[in-house]
């Protein structure tokens, strides 16, 4: 049986190189349309290379939190990759 968690992974691992999601774009893609929050926090304890966290965004266009060494970190692996962090708050 694959958990909610298993469904935000993978959903996550499949975003490419250069495109962000939000946490509310992955909950209704992960089949809870209402649980953003609860991506958020699945997000917050990833530590798995092969899923990309990073990449996931607040809807107001903010980063959001990434443990893998703070927002600053964040914004320069999307940089590095190509997304444009103008709208970023």
């Amino acid at each position: 049986m694959t958990t909610f968690t298993d469904k935000v992974k993978s959903v996550v691992a499949d975003i490419p190189k250069g495109s962000v999601m939000t946490y509310k774009q992955v909950a209704i893609a992960s089949g809870k349309p209402a649980a953003a929050r609860a991506v958020a926090n699945i997000m917050a304890a990833n530590y798995d290379p092969g899923v990309p966290c990073h990449r996931v965004i607040r809807s107001d266009g903010g980063l959001g939190g990434y443990n893998r060494g703070g927002v600053e970190e964040k914004a320069r692996i999307l940089k590095r990759e190509g997304v444009s962090l103008e709208t970023a708050k």
